[in-house]
């Protein structure tokens, strides 16, 4: 597990999470001055394909074609702001909602017709960014997609403005919410801040069988936090330099719904299903709802939980996901506000005038079986490092010590299960995602940081933390917590080719925060003759 400082850097100091310094942003926008709650909340429409494609891979049939065109568009976040200009697919921010059942593969084109030239501050410095390098790129990924490596979006398999990518989605996985972004080496920090992102739900016949919420009460809902200026228009936060202008996280203070500020939804009294994606950069969001009502969340990144758990707040890191049911049926005639500590995110009213009797919840969702410790073949003592050049004070995030560009050190093998264990060493939360797999979280530990650093000794500290309830689920994003060993287990299933690693933090992981992984096929045992 490297700990040393790369190539002469000095260990930094832990800084606290959201106090790194950003130049002032001029004409800033102040979202709290603005009326709340006057525009209805919009729903993406849903994506249509336009045609088939024989299925790869030697299999038989065709799937649907998909035709997704990124370009830039314009939108109004609020009733009293002119229109925001952004990057979005298929002429929408958030996209268009794909909708597929699970082993039913489909095909996307997606095609790049936007500018040549970035309209927020690209920082050369950073990896994949040098000169030469188009400002104007990129790479879409199904975020929790199990895909081959040539449809999955790898960083650097970027393509410019007049070209595109044909991408092949097998969906061989259970019914769950999956979301589509940019991911461009470098620059996916600029390119979803841009708006290019959406959502991609998979559906089966467990999910049929349990007669969920579905057609206009069941709705996906996209947060994501921006900065804006006085005209409506994005910000994007600089250190202060002209040269190198990256910042480590940002966050807005206008959080957006589906693409609007503060909106409403109507809803009828009785059940709803909610599919929440947190699509911000950096920003955590910790629902809450009024009146003490609760959230019962049925699914978390990779599907269905085994049983409803009941929440008074539930926490999304930035790549998350939660599928939850509200229960609006004792509650007709009032309104209900969904916050975030002291941002009101948008207002539920419920219409009707009788209130209807709590609804009826399934007590099982699906079995998720654990994947036993037995089968584990391979543990990987992992860090998550930060950097700081004592000169300069720049910054510098690596896991496991080690830049993008280096060989290639966590080989699995294909079909088998390991351990990785997670070792924070800094004073943030990293929500860490693991392209291709999904996996489990076993426990978490603190260790004695100090004595890591002075001692060189590794001490733990009291006993293992096991999940929330809401965290027993499939995953394919885990916040690893600060001065503690988060330790999931994964089994590389699905295809043999190399992957992405990295910290959801967008800002992070354009400064280095990613690493590749390769998934090696099992090698054949010749025959006895």
């Amino acid at each position: 597990m490297p700990t040393t400082p790369p190539r002469g850097k000095q260990l930094a100091a832990p800084v606290p999470h959201g106090m790194k310094p950003v130049a002032p942003l001029p004409n800033a926008l102040h979202p709290q001055t603005l009326p709340r709650f006057v525009d209805p909340l919009p729903v993406p429409p849903l994506a249509r394909s336009t045609g088939t494609r024989a299925v790869p891979e030697g299999a038989k049939g065709q799937g649907p074609l998909y035709r997704m065109v990124m370009q830039p568009v314009e939108t109004q976040v609020h009733r009293d702001l002119k229109p925001t200009r952004w990057w979005g697919y298929g002429g929408n921010v958030p996209g268009p909602t794909f909708e597929t059942r699970s082993g039913q593969g489909l095909w996307v084109e997606w095609v790049n017709q936007l500018p040549a030239k970035h309209f927020l501050p690209i920082d050369h410095n950073l990896c994949g960014c040098g000169p030469g390098v188009p400002e104007v790129r990129t790479v879409p990924h199904v975020h929790g997609a199990r895909v081959p490596a040539s449809s999955d979006g790898y960083p650097e398999k970027w393509f410019t403005p007049g070209r595109s990518a044909l991408y092949h989605y097998p969906n061989r996985q259970e019914a769950t919410t999956l979301w589509y972004h940019d991911h461009a080496m470098g620059i996916e920090r600029l390119n979803q801040y841009a708006g290019l992102f959406g959502t991609f739900l998979v559906r089966d016949e467990v999910e049929a069988s349990l007669r969920l919420p579905s057609g206009p009460r069941e709705i996906p809902l996209v947060f994501f936090d921006r900065l804006l200026d006085q005209a409506g228009q994005l910000q994007y936060p600089t250190s202060g330099m002209p040269d190198a202008p990256w910042v480590s996280e940002v966050y807005g203070d206008a959080i957006l719904v589906n693409g609007k500020l503060a909106p409403y939804l109507e809803v009828e009294p009785g059940l709803h299903r909610f599919r929440m994606v947190n699509a911000s950069n950096a920003r955590f969001l910790y629902f809450a709802l009024s009146g003490g009502m609760e959230f019962v969340q049925i699914g978390s990144d990779q599907g269905l939980l085994a049983h409803p758990v009941r929440l008074k707040s539930l926490t999304l890191s930035p790549g998350e996901r939660a599928d939850v049911l509200l229960d609006f049926g004792p509650l007709a005639g009032q309104q209900i506000l969904l916050n975030s500590q002291a941002f009101q995110l948008m207002q539920f009213r419920v219409g009707g005038s009788k209130p209807e009797a709590p609804a009826t919840l399934p007590t099982a969702l699906r079995p998720v079986p654990r994947t036993p410790l037995s089968g584990v073949v391979k543990t990987r003592r992992l860090s998550l490092n930060e950097y700081e050049d004592p000169k300069t004070h720049a910054m510098l995030m690596l896991l496991n010590g080690s830049y993008w560009r280096e060989p290639v050190t966590e080989k699995p093998v294909l079909d088998t299960v390991e351990v990785w264990e997670l070792y924070n060493f800094t004073g943030d939360v990293h929500p860490i995602h693991l392209h291709l797999v999904r996996f489990q979280l076993l426990d978490r530990q603190h260790f004695d940081i100090d004595a890591f650093n002075y001692e060189h000794q590794m001490k733990l500290k009291g006993p293992p933390v096991p999940p929330l309830l809401n965290e027993m689920g499939w995953k394919d994003t885990i916040q690893a917590h600060p001065e503690m060993i988060t330790r999931i287990i994964v089994r590389f299933e699905g295809y043999a080719g190399r992957y992405v690693w990295h910290c959801h933090v967008l800002e992070h992981a354009a400064n280095e925060m990613m690493r590749p992984f390769e998934v090696v096929a099992r090698k054949r045992q010749a025959r006895a003759p």
